[in-house]
Protein backbone atom coordinates (compact mmCIF):
# COMPACT_ATOMS: atom_id res chain seq x y z
CA UNK A 1 0.00 0.00 0.00
CA UNK A 2 3.15 2.55 0.47
CA UNK A 3 3.35 1.88 -3.21
CA UNK A 4 -0.17 3.45 -3.84
CA UNK A 5 0.80 6.12 -1.23
CA UNK A 6 3.82 7.61 -3.66
CA UNK A 7 1.79 6.63 -7.12
CA UNK A 8 -0.75 9.01 -5.79
CA UNK A 9 1.65 11.48 -4.19
CA UNK A 10 3.21 11.50 -7.95
CA UNK A 11 -0.05 12.18 -9.74
CA UNK A 12 -1.28 15.04 -6.77
CA UNK A 13 2.07 16.77 -6.89
CA UNK A 14 1.64 17.64 -10.75
CA UNK A 15 4.37 15.04 -12.10
CA UNK A 16 4.30 15.06 -15.52
CA UNK A 17 4.43 11.21 -15.67
CA UNK A 18 1.80 10.08 -17.57
CA UNK A 19 0.36 6.28 -18.69
CA UNK A 20 -0.43 5.78 -21.73
CA UNK A 21 -3.93 5.32 -22.39
CA UNK A 22 -6.38 4.88 -24.89
CA UNK A 23 -9.97 6.13 -26.00
CA UNK A 24 -12.24 3.52 -27.86
CA UNK A 25 -15.19 6.07 -29.97
CA UNK A 26 -18.55 4.49 -30.82
CA UNK A 27 -18.14 2.67 -34.60
CA UNK A 28 -19.80 5.05 -37.18
CA UNK A 29 -23.13 3.22 -39.42
CA UNK A 30 -22.31 2.90 -42.83
CA UNK A 31 -25.19 0.60 -44.41
CA UNK A 32 -26.80 2.05 -47.02
CA UNK A 33 -30.23 0.48 -46.75
CA UNK A 34 -32.54 2.37 -45.05
CA UNK A 35 -34.15 -0.32 -43.60
CA UNK A 36 -31.34 -0.58 -41.22
CA UNK A 37 -30.04 2.65 -40.67
CA UNK A 38 -32.14 3.16 -37.80
CA UNK A 39 -32.72 0.19 -36.00
CA UNK A 40 -28.81 -1.09 -35.79
CA UNK A 41 -27.24 2.37 -34.37
CA UNK A 42 -26.52 0.52 -31.04
CA UNK A 43 -23.83 -2.14 -33.25
CA UNK A 44 -21.55 1.18 -33.24
CA UNK A 45 -21.76 1.46 -29.58
CA UNK A 46 -21.86 -2.58 -28.89
CA UNK A 47 -18.38 -2.99 -31.00
CA UNK A 48 -17.06 0.43 -29.05
CA UNK A 49 -17.76 -1.19 -26.01
CA UNK A 50 -16.36 -5.13 -26.27
CA UNK A 51 -13.06 -3.61 -27.64
CA UNK A 52 -12.90 -1.29 -24.93
CA UNK A 53 -13.69 -4.14 -21.79
CA UNK A 54 -11.68 -6.81 -23.95
CA UNK A 55 -8.61 -4.23 -23.46
CA UNK A 56 -9.13 -3.69 -20.22
CA UNK A 57 -9.71 -7.36 -19.22
CA UNK A 58 -6.00 -7.79 -20.72
CA UNK A 59 -4.14 -4.75 -18.76
CA UNK A 60 -4.97 -2.28 -21.49
CA UNK A 61 -5.76 1.58 -19.92
CA UNK A 62 -8.97 2.23 -21.83
CA UNK A 63 -10.74 5.02 -20.92
CA UNK A 64 -14.27 4.78 -18.85
CA UNK A 65 -17.46 4.67 -21.18
CA UNK A 66 -18.62 7.66 -18.89
CA UNK A 67 -15.87 9.55 -19.86
CA UNK A 68 -15.65 9.53 -23.11
CA UNK A 69 -19.79 10.66 -22.85
CA UNK A 70 -18.64 13.60 -20.50
CA UNK A 71 -16.13 14.43 -23.35
CA UNK A 72 -18.59 14.21 -26.48
CA UNK A 73 -20.92 16.44 -24.38
CA UNK A 74 -18.13 19.40 -23.76
CA UNK A 75 -17.40 19.33 -27.47
CA UNK A 76 -20.95 18.78 -28.72
CA UNK A 77 -20.40 15.59 -30.30
CA UNK A 78 -23.50 13.19 -30.91
CA UNK A 79 -21.96 9.17 -30.12
CA UNK A 80 -23.52 7.80 -33.29
CA UNK A 81 -22.18 10.38 -36.03
CA UNK A 82 -19.64 10.09 -38.22
CA UNK A 83 -16.27 11.86 -36.78
CA UNK A 84 -14.08 13.57 -38.85
CA UNK A 85 -10.42 13.18 -38.17
CA UNK A 86 -10.23 16.74 -36.65
CA UNK A 87 -13.39 15.60 -34.56
CA UNK A 88 -11.56 12.16 -33.50
CA UNK A 89 -8.30 14.34 -32.31
CA UNK A 90 -10.08 16.47 -30.18
CA UNK A 91 -11.98 13.57 -28.44
CA UNK A 92 -8.77 11.99 -27.78
CA UNK A 93 -6.64 15.38 -26.55
CA UNK A 94 -9.56 16.30 -24.24
CA UNK A 95 -9.21 12.90 -22.29
CA UNK A 96 -5.72 12.89 -22.83
CA UNK A 97 -5.73 9.79 -24.70
CA UNK A 98 -2.25 7.72 -26.79
CA UNK A 99 -4.26 6.22 -28.78
CA UNK A 100 -7.49 6.23 -30.26
CA UNK A 101 -9.56 3.23 -31.85
CA UNK A 102 -12.34 4.35 -34.33
CA UNK A 103 -13.69 2.38 -36.99
CA UNK A 104 -17.48 1.92 -39.29
CA UNK A 105 -19.36 -0.97 -39.84
CA UNK A 106 -21.95 -1.48 -43.18
CA UNK A 107 -24.54 -4.34 -42.59
CA UNK A 108 -26.14 -5.79 -45.60
CA UNK A 109 -29.90 -7.02 -44.85
CA UNK A 110 -30.58 -10.18 -46.21
CA UNK A 111 -32.08 -10.49 -49.47
CA UNK A 112 -29.73 -7.75 -50.55
CA UNK A 113 -26.44 -9.82 -51.84
CA UNK A 114 -25.90 -10.92 -47.79
CA UNK A 115 -26.19 -14.60 -49.42
CA UNK A 116 -27.18 -17.64 -46.68
CA UNK A 117 -30.75 -18.37 -45.22
CA UNK A 118 -32.06 -17.31 -42.38
CA UNK A 119 -29.39 -14.55 -41.82
CA UNK A 120 -30.56 -10.69 -40.79
CA UNK A 121 -27.72 -10.45 -43.01
CA UNK A 122 -24.15 -9.60 -43.35
CA UNK A 123 -21.72 -7.38 -40.99
CA UNK A 124 -18.49 -5.86 -42.06
CA UNK A 125 -16.26 -4.31 -39.37
CA UNK A 126 -13.47 -1.81 -39.94
CA UNK A 127 -11.14 -0.43 -37.19
CA UNK A 128 -8.50 1.94 -37.26
CA UNK A 129 -6.09 3.12 -34.62
CA UNK A 130 -4.34 6.78 -34.04
CA UNK A 131 -2.03 7.61 -32.54
CA UNK A 132 -2.04 10.69 -31.51
CA UNK A 133 1.65 11.58 -30.18
CA UNK A 134 2.98 11.05 -33.44
CA UNK A 135 -0.26 11.86 -35.43
CA UNK A 136 0.25 8.59 -37.62
CA UNK A 137 -2.92 5.91 -38.53
CA UNK A 138 -2.24 2.49 -38.61
CA UNK A 139 -4.27 -0.20 -40.88
CA UNK A 140 -7.44 -0.94 -41.15
CA UNK A 141 -8.19 -3.82 -39.06
CA UNK A 142 -11.33 -5.95 -40.46
CA UNK A 143 -13.65 -8.55 -39.89
CA UNK A 144 -17.19 -9.32 -41.47
CA UNK A 145 -19.54 -12.42 -41.27
CA UNK A 146 -23.15 -12.98 -40.26
CA UNK A 147 -24.66 -10.63 -38.19
CA UNK A 148 -26.26 -13.07 -35.70
CA UNK A 149 -22.20 -14.23 -34.88
CA UNK A 150 -21.80 -10.50 -33.84
CA UNK A 151 -20.29 -11.08 -30.35
CA UNK A 152 -17.91 -13.95 -32.21
CA UNK A 153 -17.22 -10.67 -34.74
CA UNK A 154 -16.24 -8.24 -32.23
CA UNK A 155 -13.80 -10.85 -29.97
CA UNK A 156 -11.80 -11.39 -32.99
CA UNK A 157 -11.72 -7.47 -33.92
CA UNK A 158 -11.02 -6.66 -30.17
CA UNK A 159 -7.90 -9.55 -30.39
CA UNK A 160 -6.59 -7.36 -33.68
CA UNK A 161 -7.01 -3.96 -31.87
CA UNK A 162 -4.68 -5.83 -28.78
CA UNK A 163 -2.31 -7.30 -30.98
CA UNK A 164 -1.92 -3.64 -32.33
CA UNK A 165 -1.63 -1.82 -29.44
CA UNK A 166 0.07 -4.15 -26.60
CA UNK A 167 1.78 -7.11 -28.81
CA UNK A 168 3.68 -7.89 -25.96
CA UNK A 169 0.61 -8.81 -22.98
CA UNK A 170 -1.47 -10.16 -25.83
CA UNK A 171 -2.77 -13.72 -25.14
CA UNK A 172 -2.71 -15.66 -28.55
CA UNK A 173 -5.86 -15.24 -30.47
CA UNK A 174 -6.85 -18.85 -29.74
CA UNK A 175 -6.89 -18.33 -25.88
CA UNK A 176 -8.18 -15.16 -25.77
CA UNK A 177 -11.48 -16.16 -28.44
CA UNK A 178 -11.31 -19.15 -26.00
CA UNK A 179 -11.80 -16.81 -22.81
CA UNK A 180 -15.17 -14.89 -24.76
CA UNK A 181 -18.07 -17.00 -25.14
CA UNK A 182 -20.71 -15.82 -27.87
CA UNK A 183 -23.74 -14.09 -26.63
CA UNK A 184 -26.99 -13.98 -28.24
CA UNK A 185 -27.30 -11.54 -30.62
CA UNK A 186 -30.80 -10.24 -28.65
CA UNK A 187 -29.63 -10.66 -25.42
CA UNK A 188 -26.62 -8.20 -26.83
CA UNK A 189 -29.20 -6.05 -28.27
CA UNK A 190 -31.09 -5.48 -25.21
CA UNK A 191 -27.79 -4.80 -23.47
CA UNK A 192 -26.51 -2.22 -25.34
CA UNK A 193 -30.03 -0.57 -25.63
CA UNK A 194 -29.85 -0.62 -21.95
CA UNK A 195 -26.60 1.43 -21.81
CA UNK A 196 -28.24 3.91 -23.93
CA UNK A 197 -31.38 3.91 -22.57
CA UNK A 198 -32.34 7.78 -21.26
CA UNK A 199 -33.95 6.74 -18.23
CA UNK A 200 -33.54 4.19 -15.25
CA UNK A 201 -36.48 2.45 -15.82
CA UNK A 202 -35.59 1.59 -19.52
CA UNK A 203 -32.44 0.93 -18.57
CA UNK A 204 -33.33 -2.05 -15.80
CA UNK A 205 -35.96 -3.50 -18.26
CA UNK A 206 -33.58 -3.94 -21.16
CA UNK A 207 -30.71 -5.38 -19.14
CA UNK A 208 -33.09 -7.72 -17.32
CA UNK A 209 -34.13 -8.75 -21.06
CA UNK A 210 -30.71 -9.12 -21.52
CA UNK A 211 -30.46 -11.21 -18.60
CA UNK A 212 -33.19 -13.55 -19.23
CA UNK A 213 -32.44 -13.95 -22.95
CA UNK A 214 -28.67 -15.15 -22.34
CA UNK A 215 -28.36 -16.40 -18.69
CA UNK A 216 -24.55 -17.02 -19.12
CA UNK A 217 -24.12 -13.44 -20.04
CA UNK A 218 -23.34 -11.57 -17.30
CA UNK A 219 -22.59 -8.24 -18.03
CA UNK A 220 -26.32 -7.39 -17.75
CA UNK A 221 -26.27 -9.17 -14.05
CA UNK A 222 -23.57 -6.48 -13.28
CA UNK A 223 -25.54 -3.52 -14.26
CA UNK A 224 -28.79 -5.25 -12.33
CA UNK A 225 -26.56 -5.40 -9.29
CA UNK A 226 -25.48 -1.78 -8.81
CA UNK A 227 -29.05 -0.74 -9.42
CA UNK A 228 -30.41 -2.96 -6.88
CA UNK A 229 -27.38 -1.80 -4.76
CA UNK A 230 -28.12 1.98 -4.99
CA UNK A 231 -31.58 1.31 -3.94
CA UNK A 232 -30.46 -1.00 -0.75
CA UNK A 233 -32.42 -4.07 -2.04
CA UNK A 234 -29.36 -6.31 -0.59
CA UNK A 235 -30.49 -9.60 -1.43
CA UNK A 236 -31.21 -8.83 -5.25
CA UNK A 237 -28.20 -7.12 -5.46
CA UNK A 238 -26.10 -9.74 -4.33
CA UNK A 239 -28.04 -12.31 -6.64
CA UNK A 240 -27.40 -10.91 -9.53
CA UNK A 241 -23.67 -9.56 -8.56
CA UNK A 242 -23.11 -13.35 -7.92
CA UNK A 243 -23.78 -14.18 -11.46
CA UNK A 244 -20.50 -11.92 -12.64
CA UNK A 245 -18.10 -14.65 -13.90
CA UNK A 246 -14.08 -14.03 -13.44
CA UNK A 247 -13.91 -13.51 -16.91
CA UNK A 248 -16.18 -10.18 -16.90
CA UNK A 249 -13.85 -6.75 -16.57
CA UNK A 250 -16.03 -5.42 -14.12
CA UNK A 251 -15.66 -8.75 -11.95
CA UNK A 252 -13.72 -7.87 -9.26
CA UNK A 253 -15.91 -4.60 -8.80
CA UNK A 254 -18.97 -7.22 -8.47
CA UNK A 255 -17.31 -8.71 -6.10
CA UNK A 256 -16.40 -5.48 -3.92
CA UNK A 257 -20.23 -4.57 -4.35
CA UNK A 258 -21.39 -8.19 -3.27
CA UNK A 259 -18.95 -8.26 -0.19
CA UNK A 260 -20.93 -4.63 0.60
CA UNK A 261 -24.30 -6.68 0.15
CA UNK A 262 -22.84 -9.89 2.30
CA UNK A 263 -22.00 -7.49 4.94
CA UNK A 264 -25.13 -5.76 5.32
CA UNK A 265 -26.95 -9.06 4.98
CA UNK A 266 -24.93 -10.02 7.86
CA UNK A 267 -22.96 -12.94 6.27
CA UNK A 268 -19.58 -11.73 7.30
CA UNK A 269 -18.09 -14.85 6.00
CA UNK A 270 -19.08 -14.19 3.16
CA UNK A 271 -17.89 -10.76 2.92
CA UNK A 272 -14.52 -11.48 4.10
CA UNK A 273 -14.14 -13.85 0.86
CA UNK A 274 -15.56 -11.43 -1.52
CA UNK A 275 -12.91 -8.51 0.05
CA UNK A 276 -10.18 -11.06 0.11
CA UNK A 277 -10.67 -11.63 -3.99
CA UNK A 278 -10.14 -7.84 -4.24
CA UNK A 279 -7.71 -7.26 -2.26
CA UNK A 280 -5.57 -9.98 -4.06
CA UNK A 281 -5.52 -8.20 -7.31
CA UNK A 282 -6.45 -4.17 -6.43
CA UNK A 283 -5.07 -3.63 -3.02
CA UNK A 284 -7.35 -0.61 -2.63
CA UNK A 285 -7.32 1.58 0.51
CA UNK A 286 -11.44 1.00 0.70
CA UNK A 287 -11.25 -2.71 -0.27
CA UNK A 288 -8.69 -3.24 2.97
CA UNK A 289 -11.03 -1.14 5.17
CA UNK A 290 -13.60 -3.37 4.52
CA UNK A 291 -12.37 -6.45 4.38
CA UNK A 292 -11.69 -5.13 8.57
CA UNK A 293 -14.68 -4.26 8.67
CA UNK A 294 -16.26 -7.92 8.19
CA UNK A 295 -13.32 -9.45 9.68
CA UNK A 296 -14.35 -7.57 13.16
CA UNK A 297 -17.25 -10.30 14.18
CA UNK A 298 -14.84 -13.64 13.71
CA UNK A 299 -10.84 -11.96 13.92
CA UNK A 300 -9.62 -8.80 15.58
CA UNK A 301 -6.37 -9.37 14.89
CA UNK A 302 -6.77 -9.64 11.74
CA UNK A 303 -9.46 -7.04 11.28
CA UNK A 304 -6.53 -4.80 13.08
CA UNK A 305 -3.82 -5.28 10.46
CA UNK A 306 -6.97 -4.77 7.51
CA UNK A 307 -7.27 -1.35 9.00
CA UNK A 308 -3.78 -0.65 9.82
CA UNK A 309 -2.90 -1.21 5.83
CA UNK A 310 -6.14 1.22 5.04
CA UNK A 311 -4.52 3.81 7.21
CA UNK A 312 -1.20 3.35 5.66
CA UNK A 313 -2.60 4.12 2.22
CA UNK A 314 -4.66 7.28 3.44
CA UNK A 315 -3.92 8.63 6.79
CA UNK A 316 -6.13 11.73 6.36
CA UNK A 317 -9.13 10.08 6.32
CA UNK A 318 -10.41 10.38 9.86
CA UNK A 319 -12.68 7.05 9.00
CA UNK A 320 -9.90 4.90 8.91
CA UNK A 321 -8.30 6.24 12.13
CA UNK A 322 -11.92 5.97 13.63
CA UNK A 323 -12.01 1.97 12.57
CA UNK A 324 -8.37 1.00 13.64
CA UNK A 325 -9.28 2.76 16.92
CA UNK A 326 -12.86 0.35 17.26
CA UNK A 327 -10.80 -2.60 16.31
CA UNK A 328 -8.13 -1.76 19.14
CA UNK A 329 -10.79 -0.95 21.76
CA UNK A 330 -13.03 -4.13 20.94
CA UNK A 331 -9.32 -6.05 21.78
CA UNK A 332 -9.26 -4.22 24.93
CA UNK A 333 -6.02 -2.26 23.77
CA UNK A 334 -6.98 0.46 25.28
CA UNK A 335 -4.03 3.71 24.92
CA UNK A 336 -3.89 2.24 21.31
CA UNK A 337 -7.44 2.92 20.60
CA UNK A 338 -7.25 6.30 22.59
CA UNK A 339 -4.87 7.41 20.01
CA UNK A 340 -6.65 6.83 17.18
CA UNK A 341 -9.81 8.42 18.37
CA UNK A 342 -7.93 11.48 19.62
CA UNK A 343 -7.05 11.65 15.33
CA UNK A 344 -9.97 11.23 13.96
CA UNK A 345 -11.22 14.38 16.29
CA UNK A 346 -7.76 16.80 15.33
CA UNK A 347 -9.42 15.52 11.88
CA UNK A 348 -13.19 16.33 12.77
CA UNK A 349 -13.60 18.21 15.76
CA UNK A 350 -17.44 17.58 15.67
CA UNK A 351 -17.05 13.44 15.44
CA UNK A 352 -19.34 12.73 18.49
CA UNK A 353 -19.31 9.14 18.29
CA UNK A 354 -15.62 9.06 18.03
CA UNK A 355 -15.46 11.67 21.39
CA UNK A 356 -17.68 8.86 23.04
CA UNK A 357 -15.29 5.67 22.13
CA UNK A 358 -12.29 7.90 23.26
CA UNK A 359 -14.17 8.74 26.73
CA UNK A 360 -14.47 5.02 27.15
CA UNK A 361 -10.84 3.78 25.76
CA UNK A 362 -9.10 6.75 28.56
CA UNK A 363 -10.82 5.29 31.24
CA UNK A 364 -10.41 1.64 30.08
CA UNK A 365 -14.23 0.62 29.86
CA UNK A 366 -14.32 -2.54 27.92
CA UNK A 367 -17.31 -2.94 24.96
CA UNK A 368 -20.70 -4.09 26.08
CA UNK A 369 -22.79 -7.01 24.45
CA UNK A 370 -24.32 -4.81 22.15
CA UNK A 371 -21.74 -2.58 20.73
CA UNK A 372 -21.08 -4.07 17.64
CA UNK A 373 -21.53 -1.97 14.15
CA UNK A 374 -19.74 0.81 14.74
CA UNK A 375 -17.34 -0.04 11.58
CA UNK A 376 -17.43 2.51 8.65
CA UNK A 377 -17.70 1.22 5.54
CA UNK A 378 -16.55 3.09 2.03
CA UNK A 379 -18.45 2.41 -0.63
CA UNK A 380 -16.10 4.16 -3.48
CA UNK A 381 -14.30 1.61 -5.57
CA UNK A 382 -11.34 3.41 -7.57
CA UNK A 383 -9.87 0.50 -9.26
CA UNK A 384 -9.27 2.31 -12.76
CA UNK A 385 -7.62 5.02 -10.91
CA UNK A 386 -5.44 2.45 -8.83
CA UNK A 387 -4.38 0.49 -12.13
CA UNK A 388 -3.67 4.43 -14.10
CA UNK A 389 -1.34 5.11 -10.99
CA UNK A 390 0.41 1.80 -10.86
CA UNK A 391 1.05 1.87 -14.63
CA UNK A 392 2.41 5.82 -14.09
CA UNK A 393 5.76 3.67 -12.66
CA UNK A 394 5.68 0.95 -15.29
CA UNK A 395 3.80 -1.40 -13.49
CA UNK A 396 6.34 -1.86 -10.81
Amino acid sequence: MQRFVVLFWIVSSGCVLRAETVLVLPFSNQSNSANSSTNVDWIGESISEAVRESLVSEGVLALEREDRLEAFRRLSLRSNAVLTRASIIKAGEALDASEVVYGHYDLTPAGAGAGGSGSRGVLRIGARILNLKRLKQGPELEESGAVEDLAALEARLSWQVLETLAAKIAPSEEEFLRARPRVRLDALESYIRGLLAANPEQRHRFFMQAARLDTAYSQPCFQLGKSYWSKKDYRDAAGWLGRVHRGDPHYLEAQFFLGLCNYQMGDYTAAVKCFETVAASVPLNEVYNDLGAAQTRSNLTAAIESFRKALEGDSADPDYHFNLGYALWEAGQFPAAADRFRAVLERNPNDEEAATLLNRAERREPPRPGNEGYERLKTNYEETAFRQLKAELGGK
